[in-house]
This record gives structure tokens, sequence and C-alpha cells, in this order.
């Protein structure tokens, strides 16, 4: 079984900047989740949950898609991850049955947030902890003009804020962006005094890395303090660079001559290998 890439869901076989931002999230959660039981909730492919179990005492990964929830509970079958299919608004996991709930990049696909906080405050244990991530629509759709066709409710920075707020008494705002492969993920209150640089020979200069992305560690209990960080992407990028390089060099018109040309001295090469 193979999934098709259609841009809603990051897949494995899919290696760019959303790669990195996504795998930076989940490194986030790896820190505080040890000998935790965990939800990640829209858990798609299984890649996110699958890296928590090496760390937690037990994961579940839940996705409203029963196609993707059989495709994960074959490719990550592990002892301590178990994949069942369920919504934001109707997790299937008894009430305060886990330690930590984990959500990327779910909110702007659905417009039933209050029922879907509701319900992570239902299975999560009162002192539990909520890692939740949204794109702050100022900086991803209004600067840049741009909608992404997968996003049904978007939230600007406050919103997201009076959201958390409202289920959670203590929370710590981190913003995160992408700059030159990399992912920078610091508290959203030290941004400011964080600076950028870029340049040449000629002129050195600070830029703005517009925070795309914000992140939210909730909880009703004391939040354990996560460092700001950066996530090294360049082995992801460079590697699907190379490989889609040489994809365009094989598929150009010149290519194909030059191996056509050369077809029949490949023919008699063989050949003499064999002999």
């Amino acid at each position: 079984m193979k999934l098709e890439f259609t841009g809603e869901r990051l897949l494995t076989s899919v290696h760019n900047d959303n790669t990195v931002k996504h795998l930076h999230r989940y490194a986030l959660a790896l820190e505080i989740i040890k000998h935790k039981t965990v939800l990640d909730i829209a858990s798609g492919e299984g890649y996110g949950s699958y890296l928590m179990s090496r760390n937690a005492k037990f994961v579940y990964g839940v996705d409203i898609d029963r196609e993707i929830v059989t495709f994960a509970t074959k490719k990550y079958a592990h002892k301590n991850l178990q994949f069942l299919e369920g919504s934001t608004s109707a997790i299937p996991l008894e009430d305060n049955s886990v330690d930590m709930v984990v959500s990327f990049e779910t909110l702007e696909h659905h417009d039933q947030h209050d029922e879907m906080m509701t319900e992570i405050k239902r299975v999560l244990k009162t002192d539990g902890t909520l890692l939740i991530s949204t794109p702050d629509k100022h900086y991803y759709s209004d600067l840049r003009n741009y909608q992404n066709q997968f996003h049904v409710k978007e939230l600007y920075k406050q919103q997201f804020v009076d959201l958390v707020d409202k289920y959670f008494n203590n929370h710590r705002l981190l913003s995160q962006s992408f700059i030159n492969g990399n992912s920078i993920i610091i508290e959203d209150k030290k941004r400011r005094d964080f600076e950028f640089y870029s340049g040449n020979f000629t002129e050195v200069k600070t830029i703005d890395s517009d925070p795309h992305f914000l992140i939210a560690q909730c909880s009703n209990s004391e939040l354990k303090l996560l460092k700001d960080s950066i996530f090294d992407g360049k082995e992801l990028i460079d590697s699907n660079f190379i490989e889609n390089q040489l994809k365009i060099v094989y598929n150009s018109n010149s290519y194909k001559l030059g191996d056509f040309i050369l077809k029949p001295l490949k023919v008699v090469k063989k050949f003499w290998r064999r002999k």
C-alpha cells in the first residue's frame, strides 16, 4: 500500500521545509514525554507517533481517515503504539487516560475548535500537558497573500492565545520560522530580542524571519521548560535536492537523446563483459 502525496498531510517520502518544521515540533515533544502515555491527535501517516513511542510509555495515534490508520498500523507496528480511528471532537479514549496530548497542524483543518479542546481536556489527566501548533494567519496567509486549500479556519495569534487560555491555567507560547534549511523555535516574547542577519562581502544587514507557526505548551500544572532550539534540516533538504536534480536530468530531452545514441554501444559492452 502506497500513499499518494496530495499536500494535505506530510509523508515520509517528501523532504522539504515542511518536513523540517514537523520534525522539529516532534523533537520538542520528545523532551517531555518520557514514561508518559501520549495521544497524538490527527496522527496522519504515523511517523510522529512512532518517534514518540520510542521515548513514551505508550502512544495512541488517532486520525479521522480509516485508510491512513490502517496504513500506519502496518508500517509502524510497535508494542507500545496503537493507531485508532477517531476525530478531534470524538476521541476514542477514556476520560483522564493520557498524560500528554500532541496536536500539530490540526486546528486549521476544521472549525470545531471548542469541541476539540473540550475533548482534549476530557482525555487528559488533571496535571497533563497539551503541546499544540497552528499557523499564524497574519504571517502564514495575510502577508503572503496565500490561501491553503486544505485549511478551513486559521487563527490569528491572539485568537490562538484566547483559545488555550480558555481551557488551561498556564501556557507558554513559542513561535516557529524557517530560514536557510533550518527550523527555529523560540519563546514568542523573546522573538524581538533575537536578531537574524544576512548579507554578502559588500553588505551585512538584519532581516525578518516571519514566524509562520505558533506552538503552545499548556497545562493546569507547572510547565516543564522547553528551550529555544534549532532543527538542522540540511540532511533532509540536501538529500531531496539531489534526488530531484537527478530526476530532472534523467527526464531531460538531451539525456534521453544521448541515451538513445549510446544504447547500441551499451549493448555491445554488455556482450563483451559476458564473454
